[in-house]
C-alpha cells in the first residue's frame, strides 16, 4: 500500500513538473543556470538554510508548499549533501525527479546509484542516504517530500571526500 501511494506520488510530481515546465523555462535566464545543466526550472537562490548540511554550493527554489513539498535543488560540481534520514510516524519519505546533468545517490550499506535526467529515486522513510552531484557535472532535481505523519529530517555525518572520490 505504501509503494503504491510513493508510486502515485511519483506520477503526480511528473505531471506537475510537466505543468511547471512553461512557467519555469522562461525563469531560467534570469538565474544564470550553467548552460550544460539545461534544467527546465530556475536554479533558485544560494541554499543558506541547508548550506551546513552540504559540500560544495547548492542552490534551492521552493516549486511547491501546498499539500506536497517539492523544491528544484541544484548541485553544483563535487556538491553534495551529508547523510540523512527522512523519519515519518507513517508515510513520509523522499522522491528525487532528476531534471538536468548528472549526479549520485547512494543508500548507507550500498553502492552508490550513478543519476542521469529522467531518473526517479523513491526513499522510504528511515532510510539512511544522500544525494549530489557527479565530479564533472551539474545536476538538478525535484526533491518531493512524501506527506506523512510527524515529518522530519536528521541530517547526520559529511560523506567523506575518500568515498566520494573513488566514484567514477
Amino acid at each position: 500500500m505504501l509503494l503504491h501511494n510513493i508510486k502515485s506520488i511519483a506520477t503526480v510530481s511528473f505531471v506537475a513538473l510537466c505543468m511547471l515546465f512553461s512557467v519555469s523555462s522562461a525563469q531560467a535566464d534570469e538565474n544564470k543556470i550553467p548552460a550544460e545543466l539545461n534544467s527546465p526550472f530556475a536554479q533558485g537562490e544560494p541554499n543558506t538554510a541547508y548550506a551546513k548540511y552540504f559540500i560544495g554550493n547548492s542552490y534551492l527554489n521552493r516549486l511547491s508548499s501546498e499539500g506536497v513539498s517539492i523544491a528544484n535543488v541544484t548541485f553544483e560540481p563535487r556538491c553534495r549533501n551529508n547523510w540523512h534520514i527522512h523519519h515519518a510516524a507513517q508515510g513520509g519519505g523522499q522522491i528525487l525527479l532528476c531534471t538536468a546533468g548528472r549526479g549520485w545517490y547512494q543508500e548507507w550499506g550500498k553502492e552508490a546509484r550513478a543519476l542521469k535526467t529522467g531518473d526517479v529515486v523513491i526513499i522510504p522513510a528511515g532510510v539512511k542516504h544522500w544525494h549530489g552531484a557527479a565530479k564533472d557535472s551539474w545536476f538538478a532535481h525535484l526533491s518531493v517530500e512524501v506527506p506523512g505523519e510527524k515529518n522530519s529530517n536528521e541530517w547526520l555525518e559529511p560523506v567523506a571526500d575518500e568515498e566520494y572520490n573513488k566514484l567514477p
